[in-house]
């Protein structure tokens, strides 16, 4: 019982002299970052002013005008959405 006690002290006192150690850890996390790209003008359509009355050839024409102005559109958008990933 002695040389348990005796045995069960010098394991205390070998834990208790031990310095502790000191390490830097580096920990890689991903931080979310506010997109900062400006917002997208809706452009005033070409078919909006449109009127019932108007000749066909008026028409065809301001409906192929707003389907350009449409490419135009969904492509700046796709550039502020890829400017954001």
């Amino acid at each position: 019982m002695k040389s348990f006690l005796v045995l069960l002290a010098l394991v205390l006192t070998g834990c208790a002299v031990r310095e502790p150690e000191v390490r830097t850890v580096r920990v890689e996390v991903p931080v979310l970052v506010p997109c900062t790209t400006q917002g997208v003008a809706v452009p005033p359509w070409a078919a909006a002013g449109l009127k019932k009355s108007d000749s066909l050839e008026v028409k065809v024409r301001a409906l192929l005008a707003e389907r350009r102005q449409r490419i135009g559109y969904e492509r700046q958008l796709v550039a502020a959405v890829q400017a954001c990933q």
